[in-house]
């Protein structure tokens, strides 16, 4: 039996020395280094030495694990029990020197999610979770808000870059937020979004495009500071389906219904 508690505090530590790692070569990092995976896709140096720590670290807590990364730097796959690696979300931030960035590891037994990580890095915050736990912040428990009204929530979206083909029903969700809402936020990272859901800071967050990395510990950490997350279709494929709703419990029906009645067919 995995003591989820204590994988996910080694966890922690992994994520805390990734992000140093990043945070020192911000310092010194220049664009001339990075390079382009596709339109709009960067990566560099940073993301793979980081990937690499981590993937070195995670080996020595569950040895028989297997891994799925964004830079794919290890090829070893575990059916039952693997890793959700972003050594670098929201890397066009850090490309331009912009906080927020982030670590995000995620554990997943078989279908589940167990244990969430995320570690916003400038502003040394890190949201972490495990299987039938609360979600915490820097040691303290966090909760979703208690908002239910769409007019006084804050939204987090992030915006198409690569694929454009769902780009007018996106628009028209956002046309709805802008005129109902407090307003929309980008921040660029789609963990750091999820981990603010978690704590209250937005209300809702949805986006299309995203990849398991992305979202994997995020979800973790909104189901389990009693929020609510599902696909643009009311489903619970968020993990590789490719697009998320996540909310608190206050909102995400009527919220939920404007993403369907806008993306319906789209």
């Amino acid at each position: 039996m995995i003591d989820y508690k204590n994988v996910c505090s080694l966890t922690v530590e992994v994520a805390k020395k990734a992000g140093a790692f990043i945070r020192n070569e911000r310092a010194w990092f220049k664009t001339t280094a990075v390079e382009y995976k596709g339109l709009n896709d960067l990566v560099s140096y940073v993301d793979k030495t980081a990937e690499d720590l981590i993937i070195a670290s995670l080996k020595k807590i569950l040895p028989e694990s297997g891994f799925i990364a964004e830079e794919g730097t290890e090829a070893a796959s575990n059916q039952h029990l693997q890793w959700i690696i972003d050594p670098l979300d929201g890397t066009t931030n850090f490309v331009h020197g912009i906080p927020c960035f982030c670590v995000s590891i995620a554990l997943q037994a078989g279908n589940e999610i167990v244990v969430g990580v995320v570690y916003e890095i400038n502003l040394d915050e890190c949201f972490y979770t495990f299987k039938d736990a609360p979600s915490f912040l820097n040691g303290i428990e966090i909760k979703v808000s208690d908002t239910v009204l769409m007019q006084q929530s804050l939204i987090a979206t992030g915006f198409p870059y690569t694929k454009f083909e769902r780009k007018s029903a996106y628009m028209e969700v956002f046309e709805v937020c802008m005129h109902q809402t407090h307003g929309l936020r980008r921040l660029g990272s789609a963990a750091a979004d999820l981990a603010y859901v978690a704590c209250g800071r937005f209300e809702a967050f949805y986006e299309y495009g995203l990849k398991p990395w992305d979202v994997a510990a995020g979800v973790l950490l909104v189901k389990n500071a009693g929020g609510l997350v599902s696909d643009f279709k009311g489903g619970d494929n968020v993990i590789f389906g490719n697009d998320i709703i996540a909310s608190n419990a206050g909102i995400h029906q009527e919220f939920l219904q404007i993403v369907i009645s806008k993306f319906n067919g789209a």
